[in-house]
Order: C-alpha cells, then structure tokens, then sequence
C-alpha cells in the first residue's frame, strides 16, 4: 500500500482548470449547468416502529434559487440527513414519504428508481460524509470517473472519457491530476479522497450538489480549502448547494441561507448571517450558543 498522498501538496482550494487537460466539450456536456432550483413543500417521512410509525422529517418546507446555497443544521437526530438524503430519492427502506420535491420544476417523487438513478449524477450530485461510499476502492481513480462520464452519455467513447478525467479532477482543486488518476482511493488522504468524490459528483455539470456533512473527518486546513471549493462551484459553475452539518462555523462560511433542524422540523430559517448570529427560536439560540460546530 503506498502512502497517502499529501493534501497540501496535491491539491489546491479553487477550482482553476490548468491549460493542457481537455474537459468534455460543449457538445458532449454543459461546461455550466443549466440552472436547476430545488423547491421541497411539506416534505414527511416515516418509518415503521415498533410502536408505531416514527416521524423523522415533519412537514419540512424549503427552496434554493439557481446556484445558491442552503445549509441544514442541527444536532444529530434532528432529520436533516434524511431530508436531504430524501431529496435524492434515497429515503432508506420502509420509508413513508409525502410531500414534493421539484428539481428545476420536475416533480421528483412520482419517478422510479430507474429514472431517479439517471437524475442522481445528471442532475444532482451527492458528496456523503465519508467518500469512500461513493468510490469503489478496488478502482482506479480515473476509470471511476470515466465511467461515469460513459454512464450519463456525456463522453462518446473510452477515450474521450479517459482524456476528459484530469481536468476534471483540476475542477475539484486537485493538483497532479494524472498522478492522481492513476491511484486508488485507499492511496489518497482524507482530503484528497474528499476532492475526488466532489469531482465524481459535479462529474456531469449537474445543476444541484447535495453535500452530507462533507468536511466532518478533516483538519482544520483541507476542510477550509473544501468549502472554499464548494464557494468555486457555486461562483464558477453555477451550481445549487444544500449542505447538512453541526459545523456552524462550516455553515457561516458557505453563506446563502441556513435553516435550523430540530426533531425532524425547520424551527428558524434565514439568511445565514441573520439566523447564526441573531437567532430567534429558542433552540436555534441554544445552538448558536452551545457552539455545535465542530464539538459534537
């Protein structure tokens, strides 16, 4: 096994393609996504219990404009990840779910899995907390990436694929992108596994990436360099962002709008600056105060 590789050598926090690595062309791809809002009304979910059913996610209501970003917080338990899991058809087995989730003013929850599975990549990335859920240690980097570009039709063939990889890969901040694409996950750092999740999941320009507490495992320095790269994606690319953290600082960086999440409600939402630092709901003050990010 070789070692990780250096984050801080290897990577860099803004999205600056160099010169010399192609990237899928216009006609094979958007270089910037269409805009795509994400409107979710009266959004339930439910799941069996012994007693009963258990409500997890009660009647959340929320909207991201084109290329802005909203970030869930709250304590663990407070149903943000499955609200934002549930806003990718990923609810988790047995759910019960009402509501509606409009990607771009598509309805999402009358689709099957099938068509659902088209849109997830296409239309909205997912970055999950840890990255190794979304790649395959027993592949390389970039025939990872490729694949995907093969997957959703935005490359034409193998080579077109293979020659699209480092650029993407320089999309998502990292430096030596053949090196790179040339490794395999378990021989990256932490932050660098992270980056290449983020260029897998912006991989086909989609218009919304939903991030999962994506910088809860890292020090201090990569997870500045991975918000400042979310910051890219949305200034750059036009790219939606709903992020769930306990991280308030994380939250206060990204900007955009905050909505705090307690026992499956919004309890307060709002601008950002507003709700982090003159909260109203008791519980929002109480976690303003308690300083949730990064101590839990």
């Amino acid at each position: 096994m070789s070692s990780p590789a250096s984050s801080a050598s290897a990577s860099r926090p803004v999205l600056s393609p160099a010169a010399g690595h192609p990237v899928p062309s216009a006609s094979a791809s958007r270089s910037v996504p269409s805009p795509a809002a994400l409107s979710v009304t009266e959004l339930t979910v439910r799941y069996p219990g012994p007693a009963g059913p258990v409500l997890a996610v009660d009647r959340v209501t929320l909207t991201i404009e084109p290329g802005g970003a909203l970030v869930l917080v709250g304590e663990s338990g407070s149903g943000k990840t499955t609200a934002a899991r549930t806003v990718l058809g990923l609810p988790g087995h047995g759910a019960e779910v009402t509501g509606r989730v409009q990607l771009d003013g598509t309805d999402l929850r009358p689709l099957d899995e099938r068509a659902l599975s088209r849109i997830r990549g296409r239309r909205i990335g997912y970055v999950p907390q840890d990255p190794t859920g979304s790649l395959d240690p027993l592949r390389r980097i970039g025939s990872q990436l490729a694949e995907v570009l093969l997957r959703h039709g935005i490359a034409t063939g193998r080579r077109a694929a293979r020659a699209a990889v480092p650029g993407l890969l320089e999309r998502a901040g990292i430096d030596e992108p053949d090196r790179i694409a040339r490794s395999y996950p378990h021989e990256l750092s932490g932050g660098l596994r992270q980056r290449a999740a983020i260029a897998l999941a912006v991989s086909c320009a989609p218009g919304l990436l939903v991030a999962d507490e994506p910088t809860t495992a890292l020090d201090a320095v990569v997870r500045s360099q991975i918000l400042d790269l979310f910051a890219s994606l949305r200034a750059v690319h036009g790219i939606a962002l709903l992020m769930v953290t306990h991280d308030l600082t994380a939250a206060r960086r990204i900007g955009g709008q905050v909505a705090v999440m307690h026992g499956g409600r919004i309890v307060e939402s709002g601008d950002a600056e507003q709700v982090l630092s003159r909260p109203r709901h008791p519980y929002a003050a109480e976690l303003v105060a308690a300083g949730e990010g990064g101590h839990r």
